[in-house]
């Protein structure tokens, strides 16, 4: 008595890597402003939900593929130019002019802006009348921001209220820029 058993072939079950690939694509195609936001999420949802290789392939069939000589090239010279930025920022960092940082005994607050009352007056248009603060709150240094029209910023970050501040940071009000030093 011979008996014959019958398999049902199914496909192969999508492996992790599969789908990573197709999310891949799906990013880099936001990235570049391929895929609006809500597409992008929902492609992901079918991405992760898909069952077969061609279900993947239909969700990025309309978005290019970068192969691994274009995402290396691309990769190096992002990395290259992240360094440039780094190094600029540095070497400006260094040619600005030094403002120090009040004694710590003074017990009021240094105000900035281009009011002649100021503590520290900066005469130059981008400057508000009255500008910053910088004041001593608990052992540390804060530096409020009065409202100004072109806005106060710490290491290229815009100060929206207030924000702590150390020896070597740099600040800029309006255009006018320094590097916080201690005397």
């Amino acid at each position: 008595m011979t008996s014959s058993f019958e398999f049902s072939t199914y496909p192969a079950r999508l492996s992790d890597a599969e789908r990573d690939k197709a999310l891949e694509v799906l990013r880099d195609g936001v990235a570049q402003g391929r895929l609006s936001h809500e597409t992008f999420v929902r492609r992901m949802e079918l991405a992760l939900a898909a069952r077969h290789a061609d279900e993947l392939a239909a969700l990025t069939a309309d978005l290019p593929r970068e192969n691994r000589f274009s995402r290396a090239l691309f990769g190096s010279v992002e990395a290259v130019s992240g360094f440039t930025v780094r190094l600029r920022r540095a070497w400006q960092a260094e040619r600005l002019p030094k403002l120090l940082l009040p004694h710590p005994s003074r017990g009021h607050a240094l105000r900035i802006g281009r009011d002649p009352a100021s503590g520290l007056r900066l005469n130059h248009e981008t400057v508000s009348r009255v500008h910053a603060e910088l004041s001593r709150q608990g052992g540390l240094w804060v530096l409020r921001d009065l409202g100004s029209t072109n806005g106060t910023t710490v290491n290229g970050r815009r100060v929206i209220g207030a924000a702590v501040v150390r020896e070597g940071d740099q600040v800029s009000f309006g255009r006018m820029a320094f590097r916080l030093a201690v005397d």
